[in-house]
């Protein structure tokens, strides 16, 4: 009985008009929903090439002239040892040259975030630690996907830490907001040794 009362479509029986509608079964193009245009004329019977349609200042007459003489000679600024010899693309260093750069700048923020919070000598990120300890790193990622509150790395600096690494646990924090190469001094407990619970965070401020 269901199927008798189903609508047949075909070439030879077209669905009523009152069935079509907008349903889906209906026939669609863009041309049925869209306004009809101009077609877009070809680049090259373009009018108007060559013609100036705005203009800044006075730029009639402007005649331009020199008076260092028919040539110029550059000269290098610098230490020799840091000059390019040959050619050279950008940011194509040695891993190992990175590093170095890298763990230089964490010394030196880490310094300057023990000036500026008053912070004790930073302890190795592996250390078990039961009472709070202040701790000095790199904020990484444990995956290759994006950084979340689950996958927070924190690769120590080497004074300290010889660059070891160890996950971090955010639950005790209100708030935080960390990206991946951030150089923080973390605050926590680190019962196991495998594990951190931060308590508090103290950034790199201007």
């Amino acid at each position: 009985q269901g199927s008798q009362k189903r609508s047949n479509s075909s070439p030879e029986q077209p669905r009523p008009k009152r069935l079509s509608g907008r349903s889906p079964h209906g026939p669609f193009s863009p041309g049925s929903v869209s306004p009809s245009v101009t077609p877009s004329r070809h680049y090259a019977s373009r009018g108007g090439r060559g013609e100036v349609v705005a203009a800044f200042g006075d730029t009639q007459g402007t005649s331009w002239s020199g008076h260092g003489g028919p040539g110029c000679a550059p000269k290098l600024f610098g230490t020799p040892e840091r000059h390019l010899s040959k050619t050279y693309k950008f940011m194509f260093q040695k891993p190992l040259d990175v590093r170095e750069v890298m763990l230089w700048r964490m010394e030196e923020l880490g310094d300057a975030l023990k000036c500026h919070h008053q912070l004790e000598d930073f302890a190795p990120v592996t250390l078990p630690a039961q009472e709070p300890v202040t701790v000095l790193g790199q904020i990484a990622c444990d995956s290759t996907g994006k950084l979340n509150a689950q996958s927070v790395v924190l690769a120590g600096d080497r004074g300290h830490s010889a660059g070891g690494q160890i996950p971090l646990d955010l639950s005790e924090l209100t708030e935080f907001s960390l990206f991946p190469g951030q150089i923080v001094a973390l605050e926590g407990t680190n019962s196991t040794g495998r594990r951190m619970t931060v308590t508090k965070i103290y950034e790199v401020t201007p």
